[in-house]
């Protein structure tokens, strides 16, 4: 690994970024929170028909 070389990459990707604007931020949020409540709604879904078939938790 040339510790120098990856630093200068490393420099030259945090000098690229940017702060994303009020907008952009928003629609991530929303994308990713509606990601997690759907993965949570699934969730739920499985173990209430895991619950009501026989042999289970």
């Amino acid at each position: 690994m040339d510790t120098p070389t990856d630093l200068t990459s490393y420099i030259r990707v945090l000098k690229l970024a940017s702060t994303p604007s009020w907008d952009e931020f928003s629609k991530v949020s929303l994308v990713a929170g509606l990601g997690i409540v759907l993965v949570g709604l699934i969730g739920f879904v499985i173990f209430a028909i895991m619950t009501f078939v026989p042999g289970g938790p």
